[in-house]
């Protein structure tokens, strides 16, 4: 009796499996997150740290103990269909400033727009202040939050997703873990903090002194956005999705909390405005990832004139693998970055982790009037008039 032979393509698993899964990665962020700024308290009262490095210190930590256990994690699964979205080093720079450039011209808009109406007023500006701020802002929020949160959450626990759902789901599944983190990071810090003997928040789905709705649909959208970030094209998107969250925080950090930051500039706003601005900055954003991928899909790039075509140039990057094309007319199509690039670069397995993707270019197509020496399948069917050679 013949047997089938098995398709060359990988088993999604059970359901639970994969939502399994997502939990993992939201809780080790929030095990990364709690443990991270309790020790990290403790050992600043130790070494008797003041000033930036003890900001530094507990952010460096979370990174440590969260990126290389998703790294692990995703690395352990060679089968796995999507890989983290990292991307190639080479490629990181640029997807993280496309987050950067997206982000933050989204929210020049926007509260271009609440100044003019006459929703914001701001402060005299302090320029050396505010680029100190920004430049030391950046690397704490890299390390604090931006970094380890999108590797295990829009990375980890949405590339779990992926494999079984499609992506509505997979993305408001990822967004749901996303809202856990926070409560189940200050349950962690309060448990760390009591064993070392070091003073922890208060426990709640909410940081003290916000209203507990109000902060979960910004984190609601929040999340999408950085999911519409994550899935936009390009070589890197995990970056892409790293660079949003880092000019969010920026953003807010300065013109909403500034002036209690020392940001050397800051805005008021009332918070029923204020939440407008941000819910509409944060939309805005995820519009235009939204829209690039849109425009991906169709394939072709837009055509209403040269600054236009420049700018999607940049937005939706060409893969360095040159152009490939397809089997049935030579069409040039770029690989999706799930299918092209893997964690394994950075983790140092390589491209063993993703199979390569298998492209017919224009050089070994056929050419024009050559004949084929192949043999033709049993199936096919020679067209009338031909003639055994």
């Amino acid at each position: 009796m013949a047997t089938k032979e098995k398709k060359d393509t990988t088993d999604p698993g059970p359901a639970w499996r994969a939502w399994g899964r997502a939990l993992l990665g939201g809780a080790v962020m929030a095990a990364a997150l709690g443990t991270g700024n309790a020790l990290g308290e403790a050992l600043v009262r130790a070494l008797d740290m003041t000033g930036y490095p003890a900001q530094l210190l507990p952010a460096a930590l979370v990174s440590a103990l969260a990126v290389p256990v998703v790294l692990a994690l995703r690395a352990g699964r060679p089968g796995s269909g999507r890989p983290l979205g990292l991307g190639t080093p080479a490629a990181a720079a640029h997807g993280f400033a496309r987050g950067l450039a997206v982000t933050t011209a989204c929210a020049a808009l926007v509260l271009g727009g609440g100044t003019a109406a006459g929703w914001v007023r701001w402060s005299g500006p302090d320029p050396a202040a505010l680029v100190s701020f920004l430049a030391g802002n950046a690397l704490v929020a890299v390390l604090l939050e931006a970094l380890p949160e999108e590797t295990t959450l829009r990375g980890y626990a949405w590339a779990s997703l992926r494999d079984r759902f499609g992506g509505a789901l997979s993305a408001l599944g990822t967004t749901l873990v996303f809202l856990l983190v926070p409560a189940a990071s200050t349950v962690v810090q309060a448990g760390v903090a009591h064993a070392v003997g070091v003073p922890a928040p208060p426990m709640g789905l909410a940081p003290a002194g916000q209203d507990p709705v109000a902060y979960l649909v910004l984190l609601s959208v929040f999340g999408l956005t950085l999911i519409a970030a994550r899935t936009a094209p390009g070589r890197a998107p995990l970056w892409a999705a790293i660079g949003t969250h880092v000019a969010f925080l920026s953003v807010n950090r300065v013109v909403f909390e500034g002036g209690r930051r020392d940001a050397g500039w800051s805005a008021h706003v009332s918070t029923v405005h204020a939440a407008i601005l941000e819910l509409g900055y944060l939309a805005a954003t995820a519009a235009v990832f939204a829209g690039a991928r849109l425009l991906t899909s169709r394939g072709r790039a837009p055509a209403s004139g040269p600054r236009v075509r420049a700018a999607a140039a940049w937005l939706l990057p060409v893969l360095p693998s040159g152009p490939r094309a397809t089997a049935s007319g030579g069409r040039r199509v770029q690989p999706s970055a799930a299918t092209t690039y893997s964690v394994g670069v950075w983790a140092g397995a390589g491209a063993r982790l993703v199979p390569p993707v298998r492209v017919v270019s224009r050089a070994s197509a056929p050419a024009p009037g050559a004949v084929s020496r192949a043999r033709p399948a049993a199936g096919t069917r020679r067209s009338p008039g031909t003639r055994r050679g």
